[in-house]
């Protein structure tokens, strides 16, 4: 007797509709490419942390390097912020003649007062003069011994800090020079051209110590990954037998060269912080003997974004150049 043959009751799967793009619609791809490069740049920064000793070692060198062209930058930056703070610095010394009255010097201070230029004006009075220059020369009885009074009266101007360009300054000066009253207008413009000639060479240093610290950022971190692809080198191999294109395999290390640049940014900025904040408190209490006019400028918030930014460039630039020299070269067997 012949057996019946089971019949299979499982319902049949229904028909799954064809996208009509191959791969998948823009949707599709889009998630697809966001995967890739989230599992790339997370697996990036796990083959840095499987080598801990390694990984410190570069970025302590590579922070050190970027922390030193921020001190360097912060140097000049407290430097012009000095200047700025010495008012004495963009004083004018308007010196009267003898024949002008005090109630026409007030006149005077309060047509000069009008100028936007101007910041402040202060009168000095022959007799506060005269007091002022007996307390300094101790010529007490010298000066006693005189008819009258042979300092004139002296109006000291300061113009707006925006004010600090030397050409500027002396265009001031000789618009206060042409009033009938002044008989000589004076401004100790050597000393601001050499403070100011300092600080352009200042920033001139700066700017070289700096490009010669990025290019050393940049091939650190180029020679690391260089290596880190050595290491990798049959896996890259592979995957080109497999027909994986040089914009994939250059992924990960791109985004390994990303974290180098972006984690030494960060350190970098820490050993400022740290650098600043112990020089604090000694410019502060040196700063307290003149007035307490100058106060240590530390990073601010978008020099500190700007600094990890241009790290992390830094870092991806030195290994997209190592990479598409290598991987030209590197070529299955």
């Amino acid at each position: 007797m012949k057996r019946k043959r089971a019949v299979n009751k499982t319902p049949p799967r229904p028909e799954v509709p064809h996208n009509k793009v191959a791969g998948g619609d823009f949707l599709d791809k889009l998630h697809a490419y966001r995967d890739l490069h989230a599992h790339a740049f997370f697996s990036s920064l796990g083959r840095l942390l499987v080598k801990p000793f390694t990984t410190a070692l570069t970025i302590g060198v590579l922070a050190i390097s970027i922390a030193l062209a921020a001190c360097f930058y912060l140097l000049v930056a407290n430097l012009e912020q000095l200047t700025g703070t010495i008012e004495t610095s963009n004083q004018i010394s308007l010196f009267l003649k003898d024949t002008v009255s005090e109630a026409e010097a007030r006149k005077l201070v309060q047509t000069i007062s009008k100028n936007v230029e101007v910041a402040e004006i202060k009168l000095i009075s022959k007799d506060e003069a005269l007091a002022e220059f007996k307390a300094n020369s101790g010529l007490d009885t010298a000066l006693d011994a005189l008819e009258g009074n042979p300092l004139p009266i002296v109006l000291e101007v300061l113009p707006v800090p925006a004010q600090t360009n030397t050409a500027a300054l002396q265009k001031l000066q000789q618009t206060l020079q042409q009033y009938p009253e002044v008989d000589e207008a004076q401004l100790d413009m050597q000393w601001l051209e050499r403070m100011q000639s300092i600080i352009k060479l200042a920033e001139q240093a700066t700017q070289s110590i700096s490009i010669l610290l990025g290019f050393g950022v940049l091939f650190i971190t180029g020679n690391t990954i260089r290596l880190e692809l050595h290491n990798r080198r049959e896996e890259v191999v592979i995957a080109k037998l497999v027909g994986a294109t040089n914009r994939f395999i250059q992924r990960p290390f791109l985004y390994g060269g990303f974290w180098i640049g972006f984690l030494s940014g960060v350190a970098a900025w820490f050993i400022v912080t740290v650098i600043m904040l112990l020089l604090w408190r000694s410019v502060e209490n040196l700063s307290l003997l003149y007035e307490g006019s100058f106060h240590l400028r530390f990073l601010e918030y978008g020099e500190s974004v700007y600094l990890i930014l241009l790290s992390s460039s830094l870092g991806v630039i030195g290994s997209w150049a190592v990479l598409a020299y290598q991987l030209r070269q590197l070529r299955p067997e």
